[in-house]
C-alpha cells in the first residue's frame, strides 16, 4: 500500500495481466464454445463493447475518488451504500470463487508440459494448482511491487507466444470448416446455444482488467492516467479471445472441444505446430495463470482491506504490515478459505463441476457489480453531461449502455443456471447482507458517503499540477476536452 509505488506502464501490465489472455483461452474458451459453438466471435464481439463503456465508468469514477476499494466505494457515493457495499462484496466473493475453481486448470496445464496423461490426474492437478496458489499467495502478502520486472516479462514472453500462434493459425488452411462472416452473426444462436449463456461466460472472460481499479492508491498518476490500463486490458483480450475462438472453429472444430475441454488447448497447439506447438501454448497458459492468480488475489485482499478501513467488515482486515506494507491479514484470510474450498471440493471429487459451475456462479457477481459502477458514473457526472459531445458519449451514453447490457445479462442468466451455479451467484452474494447489516447498525460512517463532485476533483487535479497534465488548459475545458485525454 505504498503511494506511487506502481507507474502507469505498470498498470497497464496488471491490466492485461488481469485479464490472463492465454490462460482465460485454457479454462473459459472451452466453455463458451460447448455452450454456443461456432457463434464464439459473436458473443465476444458484442460483450466488448459493452465493456468497454464499464471500463470508461472505471476510469472516471477512478478520478473522482482514488481508492483501494474501487466499486465499493464509488457506487456507495453515487448511489447508495447498501449497493456500493454489495459491489465490493461481489467482488471479493467473485474473486475468492475464481481463485478455487482456477486451481485445477492451472495444475492440469502445468503438468501439460511434463505429459498429457499427468494433466488428467485430479488429484495431482490440485495439489500442483495449489502450490501455484500458495506462492503467489506469498508474492501479494509481500507487495505489489514486487518483482516488476519478472511480471513485464511473463506478460512479455505470453503474448509473444499468443501472437506467434495466431499468425500462425490464420496463415494456417483450415481442417474442420473454413472462415465464416456468420460467426459474428446471430444465425447460430438457437434453443441449444445461447445468447444469454455466451455472454456470461465473456463476461468471465474479459474480467481482471479492474484490478488496476484496487491498485489506484498505489499508484502514481493514479488520478489523471487512471483507467488506461482497464481500456487496453479490454481491447488486448478481445482480440486475443476472437483469433483463438476462430482458430479453434477452424481448425479443430466445436465437435472436438466438447469431447475433450480440458486437452483442448494441446489438440490445437498441435494442430498449429505439430509436435511442440501444444506444450509451447500451454507455457502461455501457464504464464499467464501465474499473473491471473497475483492479480485475482490483489482484487480481492485490496477491496477486503478498503472494507476493513471503513470498518463495515471487522477492522482487523484493515491492517497493514510493518515491513511488507500490505493487507496481510486480508491476504492469509482470502487464501485460507480459497484453500479450504479447494480440499473440500478435491475430496469430494467434484473439482471440475465446481469450475463449470464457478464460471457460471461468478458471471452473475461480475454482472452486478459492472452495471452498478456503469450506473455510478451518469449519478455522478449527471450536472455535466451534456456540456460535450464526448462528455455525453464516453461519461454518460456509453457507460449505461453498457450497464444496462449487465443489467440484462443477469436477469436473464438466473432462470437458465444450475442450483449450484446460483448458490454461487446469489447464494454467496446474499451471505453480504449479514455483515452489511451488523455495520450499518452500529453506525459506521460509511453510511453516510458524501457525495461523488466532478468539479470538486478538477480543483484537486488543478491545484496538484492539473495545468501541467492538461498543458495550461482550465479545469473546465478539461472536461469539454474529454476527447483528447485518452
Amino acid at each position: 500500500m505504498r503511494a506511487g509505488s506502481l507507474g502507469t506502464f505498470d498498470s497497464v501490465v496488471m491490466a492485461v495481466a488481469g485479464c490472463g489472455p492465454a490462460y482465460t483461452v485454457a479454462a473459459t474458451l472451452p466453455v463458451l464454445v460447448a455452450t454456443v459453438g461456432v457463434a464464439g466471435p459473436a458473443v465476444l464481439l458484442y460483450c466488448a463493447i459493452p465493456m468497454v463503456g464499464i471500463a470508461l465508468a472505471f476510469r472516471h469514477l477512478g478520478r473522482l475518488d482514488v481508492n483501494a476499494g474501487a466499486s465499493y466505494a464509488w457506487v456507495a457515493r453515487a448511489l447508495h451504500p447498501f449497493l456500493g457495499f454489495l459491489s465490493g462484496w461481489a467482488l471479493v466473493v467473485a474473486a475468492t470463487a475464481f481463485l478455487v475453481s482456477a486451481t485445477l486448470p492451472a495444475g492440469s496445464a502445468t503438468l501439460a508440459l511434463i505429459s498429457p496423461d499427468l494433466a488428467a490426474n485430479t488429484g495431482l492437478a490440485t495439489a500442483v494448482g495449489a502450490g501455484w496458489f500458495l506462492l503467489m499467495a506469498g508474492v501479494v502478502a509481500q507487495g505489489a511491487r514486487i518483482s516488476p520486472y519478472a511480471r513485464r516479462i511473463l506478460a512479455g514472453v505470453q503474448l509473444a507466444l499468443l501472437l506467434a500462434f495466431a499468425v500462425a493459425a490464420l496463415a494456417k488452411d483450415g481442417n474442420a470448416a473454413d472462415f465464416s462472416l456468420s460467426w459474428f452473426g446471430f444465425g447460430h444462436f438457437d434453443a441449444s446455444h445461447s445468447f444469454v449463456a455466451g455472454a456470461l461466460i465473456a463476461g468471465v472472460s474479459y474480467w481482471g482488467w479492474d484490478v488496476s481499479s484496487n491498485l489506484n492508491e498505489e499508484t502514481r498518476t493514479g488520478r489523471r492516467s487512471f483507467g488506461l490500463g482497464g481500456l487496453i486490458g479490454v481491447v488486448v483480450s478481445f482480440a486475443v479471445f476472437v483469433v483463438f475462438t476462430i482458430a479453434t472453429n477452424i481448425l479443430i472444430g466445436a465437435d472436438a472441444v466438447r469431447k475433450n475441454p480440458d486437452g483442448f488447448l494441446s489438440v490445437l497447439g498441435d494442430a498449429v505446430w505439430p509436435g511442440w506447438g501444444g506444450r509451447l501454448l500451454v507455457l502461455a497458459v501457464v504464464l499467464s495463470m501465474v499473473a491471473t492468480l497475483e492479480t485475482s488475489l490483489l482484487q480481492a485482499t485490496r477491496t477486503l482491506f478498503a472494507m476493513g478501513r471503513d470498518r463495515t467488515v471487522p477492522a482487523v482486515f484493515g491492517r497493514i504490515h510493518r515491513d511488507w506494507q500490505t493487507p496481510s491479514v486480508a491476504t492469509a484470510t482470502v487464501a485460507a478459505v480459497a484453500l479450504l474450498f479447494v480440499t473440500v471440493s478435491a475430496a469430494a471429487g467434484s473439482g471440475a463441476q465446481f469450475v463449470r459451475d464457478a464460471v457460471s456462479g461468478i458471471g452473475l457477481h461480475i454482472a452486478f457489480y459492472y452495471a452498478l459502477a456503469g450506473l455510478s458514473v451518469v449519478a455522478a457526472y449527471r450536472k455535466v453531461l451534456f456540456r460535450s459531445v464526448g462528455t455525453f458519449l464516453f461519461i454518460g451514453l456509453w457507460p449505461l449502455g453498457g450497464a444496462l447490457f449487465m443489467i440484462w445479462i443477469f436477469a436473464m442468466s438466473v432462470p437458465q443456471l444450475t442450483g449450484s451455479a446460483l448458490a454461487i451467484g446469489l447464494g454467496a452474494l446474499a451471505l453480504g447482507l449479514i455483515p452489511m447489516t451488523f455495520s450499518r447498525l452500529q453506525g459506521v460512517s460509511y453510511f453516510r458517503p458524501r457525495p461523488l463532485d466532478p468539479e470538486q476533483a478538477d480543483a484537486v487535479d488543478e491545484l496538484h499540477g492539473g495545468a501541467a497534465a492538461a498543458g495550461g488548459l482550465a479545469a473546465a475545458e478539461r472536461r469539454d476536452g474529454i476527447l483528447t485525454d485518452f
